[in-house]
């Protein structure tokens, strides 16, 4: 029974220690890896400047318009193929996109209905049995 819990002992020991030394090698160059691609996520097709991985469409917009004036601003960043400057946050598709499916719902609510009328219509009208 001591034996067991010296056993135990020692493995927690191990376990803070381990702690203490930190990342390994190995953890430290995969975070150094990742680190580098984030931090290059996004390069201008024009003067190949690095953004990072957090850069929003609208910075990537101002970019390409504040320093390469003449130049589509997808020809920089391909990303900003579809993006909106007036609507820089995207707020208006997709208010669009949930009106569209809202009249599609209602649409779908209607024929529904129909078929209902029709089924009730259809079952009231048919032969009765006899007694």
């Amino acid at each position: 029974m001591g034996k067991g819990s010296n056993v135990q002992k020692a493995q927690q020991a191990r376990e803070r220690n381990q702690k203490k030394l930190g990342k390994t090698d190995e953890e430290r160059r995969a975070a150094a890896a990742k680190s580098a691609k984030d931090a290059n996520a996004y390069v201008c097709g024009v003067c190949r400047q690095n953004f990072m991985v957090n850069a929003t469409n609208a910075t990537l917009y101002t970019h390409a318009t504040a320093k390469h004036d003449g130049v589509d601003p997808v020809e920089c960043f391909p990303c900003l193929k579809d993006f909106d400057p007036s609507d820089p946050k995207g707020l208006k598709k997709k208010e669009a996109e949930k009106a569209k499916t809202a009249s599609k719902k209602k649409s779908a609510k209607k024929a529904n209905d129909d078929l209902d009328s029709l089924l009730a219509a259809g079952l009231s009208g048919g032969k009765t049995r006899k007694k």
